[in-house]
């Protein structure tokens, strides 16, 4: 599966991400000739290579005739609609960011998206941005997109409604649900263009995936940040979904003279404090005595960790300790926006592609209680939503 990786450092925009994207080889002449069958007006792109605190990056200028007017999103689609030379996959893509925007932009200013404005980002060269980045993804072969944590910065910024502070309001709406970094540069580091694009095509943010980089871009941002590059690098590859071989340890005593209740707080407090896994088999010991086979699995470097814990909450007195292989799959964790809220779910790639979501037993059992509903009809929901954010 090929996977792009963005490192937002500094932030994201439109124009920093299609920069990036060009620079890991999607061609400028395909952009400019699909742009230009938009129906806005002759569309000039312009890229340069620049230098940020020593770092060279592209930098991206989109060149096109002004002009004063506000889109509806049904505009927007239209001319997106009406290209005869975008492809298909392309134009949902794009539809599927301006979708989003819309939804951001009529929840802060209290309408429908059928009545939203678009100001800025409803602009030619925003839209050739937004059409531009669903082009090179199409082009370059990207079927998943994962993200670092997202800075924002801070202060003020003064938009067509007014002096706001950073995120403008539109922004912060996108990045409901998605893990933003303190940063105190006085800055709008995080565009609503760049919070859309994360918002509607990103899978997962944290650390960089496992997987073989082939391709590097970097997109330069227009202002010069102090100390710090303002570039945006997008790491493009192969993810890596075979299984990976680590070593786990394997802590294991029985038990036959413990009160229920103790084993149950003794199993709670080991889950507590990091165990890889806290289980109990029923077993039968000497004369026969009903007993449990506690096992426990952490780190090696964490067995006299465990070890000690083991004997001050329990009444063994000694335990068997082994080191064993095992494989475990790659996964990533995200964050999925239901009607009820933001449910956590762990999601995994089979050696032959398949994914697969598993939701947290926790989240999904608070809204089950909180909403009079069933655990099924929340995981089924997940499940569904999931998929929608997948294709």
């Amino acid at each position: 599966m090929k996977i792009a990786y963005f490192d937002t450092i500094s932030g994201i925009s439109g124009d920093m991400t299609l920069a990036a994207l060009i620079d890991a080889g999607t061609p400028v002449e395909y952009l400019s000739q699909n742009l230009n069958s938009l129906g806005i007006g002759p569309v000039e792109v312009v890229v340069k290579e620049t230098r940020k605190c020593g770092f060279r990056a592209l930098h991206l200028e989109l060149k096109t005739q002004p002009e004063t007017k506000h889109r509806h999103l049904h505009h927007i689609d239209a001319m997106i609609d009406g290209s005869a030379t975008i492809p298909a996959t392309a134009k949902a893509t794009a539809k599927k960011i301006f979708l989003k925007l819309g939804e951001a932009e009529a929840k802060v200013h209290g309408t429908t998206i059928q009545k939203v404005h678009f100001h800025e980002v409803g602009a030619a060269d925003s839209i050739c941005d937004i059409v531009g980045v669903a082009l090179a993804l199409d082009y370059l072969g990207i079927q998943q997109i994962a993200c670092s944590t997202v800075p924002t910065g801070c202060g003020q910024i003064t938009i067509d409604h007014g002096t706001v502070s950073i995120p403008a309001p539109a922004t912060a709406e996108l990045l409901r649900n998605i893990p933003i970094r303190s940063c105190s540069i006085e800055s709008e580091l995080t565009t609503p263009t760049g919070a859309a694009i994360l918002a509607t095509l990103c899978t997962s943010f944290g650390p960089v995936p496992s997987m073989s980089i082939s391709q590097i871009g970097y997109g330069a941002g227009t202002r010069d940040i102090p100390g710090q590059a303002n570039i945006l690098k997008v790491l493009i590859g192969e993810q890596q979904v075979s299984a990976e071989q680590d070593v786990i340890a394997v802590l294991e005593t029985q038990v036959d003279d413990m009160p229920g209740e103790s084993l149950a707080f003794a199993l709670e407090f080991l889950r507590e404090r990091g165990a890889t896994d806290v289980f109990c088999t029923p077993i039968l010991m000497k004369k026969n005595r009903p007993g449990q086979l506690l096992t426990v699995l952490c780190k090696p470097d964490e067995i006299q960790l465990f070890r000690d814990m083991i004997w001050e909450h329990t009444t063994t007195l000694g335990m068997r300790v082994r080191t064993e292989p095992r494989f475990v799959l790659p996964r990533s964790e995200i964050h999925i926006a239901t009607p009820w809220g933001a449910v956590r779910a762990k999601v995994t790639n089979s050696p032959s592609g398949v994914k697969r979501c598993y939701p947290e037993y926790e989240d999904i059992a608070s809204i089950a209680k909180a909403h009079h509903t069933t655990i099924d009809e929340v995981q089924l929901r997940v499940q569904e939503l999931f998929r929608t954010l997948d294709s």
